[in-house]
């Protein structure tokens, strides 16, 4: 059934109907009896999915990753779609409008998707607004960022903002540095400047009463060289976990034309191409690491296949996002059915 609907919905122009799937969920759960069908359909509660990382109980270990909630107002209809945990974000301290339109394309033919939305964002007080309405129990990760006229000298005070504002608001924080879509965002995964951010925001975290775990996202264009730098800053400022990965600038070994992708121009690319590489440095990760932390893998994940792969290469939890888009919620509960079978 989804797969008719999806034909239907790729034919206009995606960010549009990104807003107004969300819109029909919202209005289709306010329908009496939907949220109890919806619950059938989508949603699988078994203890045994129960996971804990790093100090919190997620309900099942797959969740959504940041991008497709940036503002917090999706969160509590997302809930029905059977996912044990919703990142949202990335959430700068001010409001930004993101790249210029259009910046969101559907690379069809390789299941993907190509994106340079720049942090589009209402900014964080709007954000907590409508985290103040949480109506699941649901475990939300709050994903931050600095605004794109920051420059990089100030962006640990952007970072440091969006980390006071936001920490009655969510369970845990995940450092996104790795996005394709800011400029010179990336610099900041280097070495000297990412540790001193991440101990910066460390710090601060631990003058809390309560400390909130924080994760570090990254890239999946990095080198093993680089990887070993990951390992060692996670380790030395005592992070609670990685997220790996975000979206590639690489176009590599892509079934749709070149044509195509040069006219859709700059971009991270996300789903099927990723799938690999994403899992590729999870196995890394966790091997050169000893699994001295946790992993949220996240990158191509279309089938519960892809899942088991992931977590059988060493991530803790996982993450979707366009393989959500491209199959659909029932996707969630499929996982959720086939970890299941591996712990009979």
């Amino acid at each position: 059934m989804y797969k008719i609907i999806r034909k239907i919905l790729f034919l206009f122009d995606p960010e549009q109907i990104h807003y107004f799937v969300a819109r029909s969920i919202s209005f289709m759960l306010k329908i009496p009896g939907m949220k109890f069908i919806w619950k059938k359909m989508y949603i699988l509660e078994d203890s045994r999915l129960e996971k804990k990382v790093f100090g919190l109980t997620f309900k099942n270990p797959v969740g959504l990753a940041a991008g497709f909630d940036k503002n917090a107002s999706m969160f509590n209809d997302l809930a029905y779609c059977g996912f044990g945990f919703i990142e949202i974000g990335t959430v700068t301290p001010k409001g930004q409008p993101g790249n210029d339109k259009p910046r969101l394309f559907r690379v069809k033919e390789d299941e993907g998707i190509i994106n340079r939305m720049g942090f589009n964002n209402d900014g964080v007080e709007v954000v907590i607004e409508n985290l103040k309405n949480k109506k699941t129990e649901l475990i939300i990760g709050g994903n931050i960022g600095k605004n794109k006229i920051t420059p990089n000298e100030e962006a640990n005070l952007d970072y440091i903002k969006a980390f006071h504002a936001l920490f009655e608001y969510v369970d845990y924080f995940v450092v996104n540095v790795s996005s394709p879509n800011t400029p010179n965002l990336r610099a900041l995964q280097e070495k000297e400047p990412l540790k001193q951010l991440l101990s910066e925001l460390k710090k601060e975290n631990n003058f809390k009463p309560n400390p909130k775990p924080i994760l570090l996202k990254i890239a999946p264009d990095l080198t093993n060289e680089q990887l070993d730098d990951i390992i060692e800053i996670v380790n030395e400022v005592k992070l609670d976990g990685v997220i790996a990965t975000n979206t590639t600038i690489s176009r590599e070994n892509l079934k749709t034309s070149k044509n195509v992708i040069e006219i859709i121009g700059a971009g991270g690319l996300s789903g099927k191409p990723l799938t690999s590489r994403s899992t590729e440095i999870i196995r890394y990760l966790a091997d050169k690491s000893n699994k001295s932390f946790p992993i949220i893998g996240v990158g191509g994940i279309h089938s519960a296949k892809d899942a088991l792969e992931k977590l059988e290469a060493g991530a803790d939890l996982i993450q979707l996002y366009t393989g959500f888009i491209y199959e659909g919620p029932i996707l969630v509960k499929k996982i959720n059915q086939e970890i299941l079978k591996t712990k009979k």
